[in-house]
């Protein structure tokens, strides 16, 4: 049984923490299945509406969040963790 995190000590804190990624947004998400989908950057932001920009630091936080450094590892992850939905 996990320890309640007032009593653990900062580097099991750490620890903890990184063994779970944050969970991603709807609007990440969405945007997760459009890359799957095979969607550029500049065809995601037409899609939604937003600039390429925005596409851009969605993709970024979503590679911190699942703690990977590249689209094809970020596809990987989301595949592994069921974030996305083969067709």
């Amino acid at each position: 049984m996990p320890l309640p995190v007032k009593t653990m000590s900062k580097r099991d804190r750490l620890l903890t923490k990184r063994k779970r990624p944050e969970t991603l947004t709807e609007r990440e998400q969405e945007i997760l299945q459009l890359i799957w989908s095979g969607l550029k950057n500049k065809e995601i932001a037409d899609r939604l509406k937003i600039s390429v920009k925005t596409v851009e630091a969605h993709r970024a936080n979503m590679m911190k969040k699942v703690r990977v450094s590249n689209a094809a590892q970020l596809l990987n992850a989301a595949i592994q963790e069921g974030l996305i939905q083969i067709r």
